[in-house]
């Protein structure tokens, strides 16, 4: 079983904010594949069914972005999965708006999510795609640039982005992830 964990924050207040493409993305994925989150366990919102014939499960987070790892640590104990089986998607300042990056291992990054994920897991290799929101402007404050909403001029580009985050997901069910990485980091 392959699980893809989508981190963001609950409640209608943050739905199309910066800080929520990973639930974003994980919607869009769910809509592909006639997926429903309809599934409330494990500190989590959950979707499952088979993307290309694989079982796969998608897990948005209900315990707001720092605690994310709570989320994943409970996932993990109650399902008995492997790690390696996991990718997580989440906004990256670091990678330009409209793009996506992927790693199989490295710090969180200033990333509250990851840093949680980090913690509960006890490592810092596990699969990720990140999604660009890109850095706000001088003297903007970090947190009020995540929390706000793409601007009209930035909403092709996120559609294309979340599209291009499908695509790598749908293909690393079924190839390996440095071989997704090779194709999706250009």
């Amino acid at each position: 079983m392959k699980w893809i964990v989508g981190l963001g924050n609950p409640g209608p207040a943050y739905e199309k904010t910066r800080h929520n493409v990973g639930f974003m993305a994980l919607d869009a994925l769910a809509e592909r594949h006639g997926m429903k989150f309809n599934n409330s366990k494990c500190k989590s919102v959950i979707a499952e069914g088979f993307i290309g014939g694989k079982k796969t499960v998608l897990i948005k987070p209900m315990t707001f972005m720092n605690l994310s790892g709570e989320a994943v640590r409970a996932f993990m104990d109650y399902y008995k999965v492997d790690l390696e089986d996991m990718i997580v998607v989440y906004d990256d300042l670091d990678t330009t708006v409209g793009k996506i990056r992927l790693r199989y291992q490295g710090s969180a990054g200033g990333h509250n999510g990851i840093k949680s994920i980090i913690q509960h897991t006890g490592t810092q290799t596990f699969n990720r795609v990140r999604m660009g929101i890109s850095r706000p402007e001088p003297g903007f404050a970090v947190v009020d640039y995540v929390l706000g909403n793409f601007p009209k001029n930035e909403r092709d580009l996120l559609k294309s982005m979340i599209d291009t985050t499908c695509d790598s997901l749908e293909y690393s069910l079924d190839h390996t992830f440095e071989q997704t990485m090779q194709k999706f980091n250009g």
